[in-house]
């Protein structure tokens, strides 16, 4: 598949972006950027489900998947987090599962679904930031 200069250049600027991004980052921004991503690929899996790229649908599921279980989910301390942690892990292990049966069956509903139950808890992560910055201070 041939991809234009400008689209090579675009991605290139891109990935860039989000390595600075990352390379500056702290815990919470980090958790912050992993919410982002996971709201473009749910967004792009929903896009290309009505679209029917079936291949782009499956691209943007398996990296929506990822991101919650290597980056969200792999981020939680049980013994720190409490019933916080545990509550996450059960949701984000429900996303997982309707993400899979987005998948295999080609519904758009079941993206819909995740959007609407992470979108509140990206939400409130970012809300929080002020909360987190004055811990960090009083912490040193």
């Amino acid at each position: 598949m041939y991809t234009s200069v400008n689209m090579r250049s675009a991605n290139a600027y891109r990935n860039v972006g989000v390595e600075t991004a990352v390379a500056g980052a702290d815990p919470h921004q980090l958790v912050g950027l992993l919410y982002q991503a996971l709201m473009q690929s749910l967004g792009t899996a929903k896009l290309s489900l009505m679209a029917g790229d079936i291949a782009g649908k499956g691209k943007a599921i398996v990296r929506a998947v990822r991101l919650i279980e290597e980056g969200l989910k792999a981020g939680l301390n049980d013994a720190k987090g409490g019933e916080l942690a545990a509550n996450l892990r059960g949701l984000y292990d429900y996303c997982i599962l309707v993400l899979t049966e987005a998948n295999l069956k080609n519904d758009v509903k079941k993206v819909d679904e995740v959007i609407g139950l992470i979108q509140p808890v990206a939400q409130a992560w970012s809300e929080i930031k002020p909360e987190v910055a004055k811990l960090a201070q009083h912490a040193m």
